[in-house]
């Protein structure tokens, strides 16, 4: 039972299409997006290609995509509207900085899997300092104060620099995009969090993990709002955006 609660735990955050807010860093800029110039440059086979992007499962994770499209529209949506009129983005920035914060294991055992010492220090260093000096991580003194910026590591990050490859896209239903091989680094990732360890109440976890995702779309609304617009075919869209991200992780 511990072991399914803390999968789900650590799943929450990929509800629903905003997933890509979720997994897109605040310092990192949205991949472009599928427009008409994207087409007539090559289109969706050409990009496709060079990503190296297998979707043997598009019918099944097109109808996902859909599910989830319905279930931000009128859910999450609603709900993030209310939320950012409750509270103003200032105190919503002070507690993304605080579920940041909280997250530091995931990326410092994922740093020291990747031997890259180098982010491995700034982790440390910047949870020592918004632990400390920013209040609990409320402020982020270690970024403005230090020049020590976010970054974030992941299991699935770590695979893919150890070379195993992405496998197969897919999309799944609450969670949003993924591969095979992120899935299994989400699953693994659930044990690296600690706030699961501290109470044996999933209610818990699930009010945590939920405000933890709805304060993270209020501080990015357009980026689901923006593939929809502005993209020809929104599927297609997010599953080049999300492998983009995924490939310039593992590079850098």
């Amino acid at each position: 039972m511990k072991t399914v609660r803390l999968f789900l735990f650590f799943l929450i955050p990929f509800l629903f299409p905003a997933a890509l807010s979720a997994q897109t860093a605040p310092d990192q800029p949205f991949p472009d997006l599928l427009t008409e110039e994207t087409e007539e440059a090559g289109g969706y086979d050409e990009i496709q290609e060079q990503l190296a992007i297998r979707d043997p499962l598009e019918p099944m994770n097109r109808f996902f995509f859909r599910v989830n499209d319905e279930l931000y529209e009128w859910v999450l949506k609603p709900t993030t509207r209310v939320y950012s009129r409750v509270l103003p983005r200032e105190l919503r920035e002070c507690f993304g900085n605080f579920f940041h914060n909280v997250a530091t294991p995931i990326t410092l055992v994922n740093a020291l899997l990747q031997g890259d010492m180098q982010l491995t220090g700034k982790t440390l260093s910047r949870f020592v300092i918004n632990s400390t000096i920013g209040v609990y991580g409320f402020v982020d003194v270690a970024s403005v104060e230090f020049d020590i910026d976010p970054e974030r590591a992941d299991f699935g990050q770590t695979l893919g620099k150890w070379g195993l490859a992405e496998g197969i896209f897919l999309y799944w239903p609450l969670f949003g995009p993924s591969s095979v091989r992120d899935s299994v680094g989400l699953a693994a990732d659930a044990y690296l969090h600690p706030v699961p360890y501290f109470h044996d109440d999933w209610t818990l976890d699930m009010a945590y993990y939920t405000t933890s995702r709805v304060n993270n779309l209020s501080l990015y609304p357009d980026l689901y709002e923006d593939v929809k617009r502005y993209a020809l075919d929104p599927y297609i869209a997010t599953r080049q955006a999300y492998y983009e991200y995924r490939k310039a992780m593992v590079e850098r």
